[in-house]
């Protein structure tokens, strides 16, 4: 199994997530995954609320570390879905990713993404495609 230290690494290029965002991976194992951002100015939008785009990316990068991060197969995601429930009150989103069912080409997977002060702001829900 692949310790945090090693999955950090193997995704340190994804610069998007990473850099560009600021995104964290806090924990992995097989079929689960926690990742966090730190909010700032940057990810705001107009209504001083984070962006939705910086709350699904997020989420799809929780699920991209729940589905790869403790694996050698190659899973990317085909279908992505996200309802936002409310604006985050608080100044991290957590995200918390399950892989629910994962077969021979296919993978779903979810996300729920919180703040710190346990505001529910959405939950996402990706299909994934297993490329090798």
């Amino acid at each position: 199994m692949s310790t945090i230290e090693e999955i950090r690494s193997r995704f340190q290029h994804d610069h998007f997530a990473t850099d560009t965002t600021g995104i964290v991976i806090d924990s992995a194992e097989p079929g689960k995954a926690v990742c966090s951002l730190n909010l700032e100015e940057r990810h705001m939008n107009e209504n001083r609320v984070p962006m939705g785009g910086a709350v699904f990316t997020l989420a799809d990068f929780a699920c991209a570390i729940a589905a790869n991060g403790c694996s050698e197969r190659k899973t990317v995601s085909q279908n992505a879905s996200i309802t936002f429930l409310a604006p985050a009150k608080g100044k991290r989103l957590i995200a918390e990713a399950v892989c629910l069912r994962e077969g021979h080409t296919t993978a779903l997977l979810t996300a729920d993404i919180k703040d710190e002060l346990g505001t529910y702001v959405a939950h996402a829900t990706v299909n994934g495609y297993v490329i090798s």
